[in-house]
C-alpha cells in the first residue's frame, strides 16, 4: 500500500460515505461524476481494499469503510479548522468563525445578533450550523457554540449568558376564534402543537401534565421553527422562548404565569480558541446580545 494517500481522495470517500452515492458526493463537492468515481477507485487501489460494494440499489459501505468513517471525519474537521485559522492575519478581528446553534435560535434569534456584529467587524465571516445536537468543540468541528445544557467537558471556556423561560403562545387569530385558556386544565379544549419523536422534548411535555400527551397534539414536529411558524399561522398553541414571543406582534402569550421550562444558555469555545481575536470578538458579542435580549421589556 502507498504510504502517501491523497487527502482529495479521502475527502471524496467521506462524501460518498455520507451521501450514499457517487452522484450525491459529486454534487456536495462540486465535482463531476467521473472524477468522483476515479478518485474513489484510486483510493481503493492505494489502500488495497474494497470500500463500497456496488449493486443496482447503489453503494453499500463495507466494514472497512465504516471503520474509517470517524478518522475521515476527524481529518475533514481538521482541514476545515486549518482553513479557518488561516483566514485572518494573527491578532486581527477578521476571518471565519464557525458557530453551532439550536435551530430555533439560528432562525429567530442569532441573525439579528450577527447583523450588529458585522457592523462592528465587517472583516468577519460567519459559518452558521443549525442543529439541536451538540457539535464537538474539542474536535474543532466548530469554533464556538450556543448550548442550552451546562457544559461539562474539560478544555472548554464557557459563559452562562441567559436563563430563557419557555411559555405558551398563540396567534391573535387563534385567540379570537378559540378564546384564551384560563388555566392549564383549559388546554384540554385547545389545539396544541408539540414534539414528534424527540425524546427530550416528549419527556418534558409529559412532565407538564396529561394535557400535553402526544395524542393531544393537532400538529407534531421536532422542528422548533416549524412549531413556531404553525402557531403564528393560527394552527394552535405552541411553546416559544418568552423574550422572542413577547417581542413578536404575531403572537400572544397565553397563561402568562405558566413557565414550561427554563433554558440555561451558554456560549462555549475551546480554551485554545478563546484567545484568538476573531473568536473572542464573536464570543463577547453574543454574550452581550443574549443578556440584552433576556432583559428586554415586553412590548406594550
Amino acid at each position: 500500500m502507498s504510504t502517501t494517500i491523497s487527502w482529495d481522495d479521502q475527502r471524496v470517500f467521506l462524501a460518498v460515505l455520507e451521501t450514499g452515492s457517487l452522484s450525491g458526493a459529486a454534487r456536495s463537492l462540486g465535482l463531476s461524476h467521473p472524477t468522483v468515481r476515479a478518485r474513489l477507485e484510486a483510493l481503493e487501489h492505494d489502500l488495497g481494499t474494497v470500500l463500497f460494494t456496488r449493486s443496482v440499489n447503489g453503494l453499500t459501505p463495507t466494514e472497512t469503510a465504516e471503520a474509517l468513517r470517524d478518522a475521515a471525519r476527524t481529518m475533514a474537521m481538521a482541514s476545515d479548522l486549518f482553513v479557518r485559522q488561516a483566514s485572518a492575519p494573527h491578532g486581527t478581528i477578521a476571518g471565519t468563525v464557525r458557530i453551532s446553534v439550536p435551530d430555533i435560535m439560528g432562525v429567530e434569534v442569532i441573525p439579528a445578533m450577527l447583523q450588529t456584529l458585522r457592523e462592528q467587524h465587517p472583516a468577519l465571516r460567519i459559518e452558521l450550523s443549525l442543529s439541536n445536537a451538540q457539535a464537538d468543540i474539542l474536535a474543532h468541528e466548530v469554533d464556538l457554540a450556543v448550548r442550552t445544557v451546562t457544559p461539562k467537558q474539560n478544555a472548554l471556556v464557557a459563559r452562562k449568558v441567559a436563563a430563557i423561560p419557555l411559555g405558551l403562545f398563540a396567534s391573535p387569530d387563534y385567540v379570537a376564534r378559540r378564546g384564551v385558556p384560563e388555566n392549564v386544565d383549559d388546554l384540554e379544549h385547545h389545539d396544541l402543537i408539540g414534539p414528534d419523536r424527540n425524546q427530550v422534548d416528549l419527556a418534558l411535555a409529559a412532565s407538564l401534565g396529561p394535557q400535553f400527551k402526544p395524542n393531544r397534539y393537532v400538529l407534531r414536529t421536532d422542528s422548533h421553527p416549524s412549531q413556531l411558524a404553525a402557531a403564528r399561522a393560527g394552527v394552535g398553541i405552541a411553546v416559544c422562548h418568552v423574550p422572542l414571543g413577547n417581542a413578536d406582534p404575531r403572537l400572544i402569550r397565553v397563561l402568562p404565569d405558566f413557565v414550561v421550562h427554563v433554558l440555561e444558555t451558554w456560549i462555549v469555545t475551546h480554551e485554545n480558541l478563546s484567545r484568538v481575536p476573531r473568536v473572542r470578538a464573536v464570543f463577547d458579542h453574543l454574550a452581550a446580545a443574549f443578556n440584552r435580549m433576556q432583559n428586554r421589556k415586553p412590548r406594550g
